[in-house]
């Protein structure tokens, strides 16, 4: 596949987008980040009413869509926020060769990993090892291999799905800062998705090794996985856990299955050997996809 700069160019940096990255510099990310948690999580009826409604007409949701339609239904902001969605909503690509979308949202970037670097915006790069947390063992099986960048808007649903079916070997938690991580900044603040906070997945599947990064962003105070609940250590360290495949905690999932969720919006990013899969050709910069939607399939 092209580097996706020759696909279709991301466009420049404007003033305004260096404006704001100038002032995200400046803001207290974590401090905003719990003050937001605490915020998303009020049971007070007239106040978690009033965020929701107002969240469902700014980013026109369709509730229609929801398992639980009735927005009063939901105790707070956040359970709001991470709605399940009717099973029939999204179904999954039944090809046999597919690699589905985990998440409702846009494409930021795809394509291939080259010299260990993988592209951001026109511009801006980033090292495949300082994403891993410099894990060289799993660095080394990425190398020239492929991903693919998904930016989630506040309007879009906020559960993940695992694309193919693999068996969970480890998870990484890497602190760091919580940039905004919309467009405008990408194209600005350098390595961005290497220097926020981050969470890093690694499956062994039928096609060898896949990577599934949840990186946070500002407002974003945690990430949950279905196997860990909330993964928020406090230390400022990075913090990893091993899951053999072995009993009596074998982490196995399916295909579609949920793996985790993000509490506010962000970016989950894919990573996968080289020569594993071939991107769709609608897996350009800009284009929106849907959990369960066909974004590559297997080869080899």
């Amino acid at each position: 596949m092209n580097h996706p700069e020759n696909r279709s160019p991301s466009r420049d940096a404007s003033l305004a987008d260096r404006l704001f990255a100038l002032l995200l510099y400046l803001l207290p990310h974590h401090l905003l980040s719990q003050a937001m948690y605490w915020l998303t999580r009020q049971q007070w009826a007239p106040l978690k009413d009033l965020l929701i409604k107002s969240a469902i007409r700014l980013y026109r949701v369709d509730m229609s869509l929801a398992e639980e339609p009735d927005p009063q239904r939901y105790p707070s902001f956040n359970a709001f926020f991470t709605r399940r969605l009717k099973a029939e909503a999204r179904p999954l690509d039944d090809s046999d060769d597919s690699v589905i979308s985990p998440v409702d949202g846009t494409v930021s970037q795809c394509g291939s990993i080259e010299g260990g670097r993988i592209f951001q915006a026109k511009g801006q790069e980033y090292d495949l090892a300082e994403l891993l947390g410099d894990d060289v063992r799993w660095g080394e099986q990425f190398q020239d291999g492929e991903f693919a960048t998904i930016y989630l808007s506040p309007r879009d649903y906020h559960r993940i799905h695992m694309p193919v079916a693999g068996s969970l070997q480890q998870m990484t938690h890497i602190p760091g800062r919580l940039f905004s991580v919309s467009p405008s900044t990408t194209r600005v603040v350098p390595r961005l998705f290497s220097r926020n906070e981050r969470l890093v997945n690694l499956f062994q599947t039928e096609q060898g090794p896949m990577a599934l990064i949840m990186v946070g962003a500002i407002f974003v105070a945690s990430m949950d996985t279905v196997w860990a609940g909330t993964v928020a250590p406090s230390s400022r360290r990075i913090s990893q856990w091993h899951y053999p495949e072995a009993p009596p905690n074998p982490v196995s999932l399916e295909r579609g299955s949920e793996m985790g969720r993000f509490n506010m919006g962000s970016t989950v990013i894919l990573l996968f050997p080289k020569g594993s899969i071939e991107w769709e050709p609608s897996m350009g910069p800009g284009s929106s996809v849907q959990m369960g939607s066909r974004i590559a399939r297997r080869v080899g």
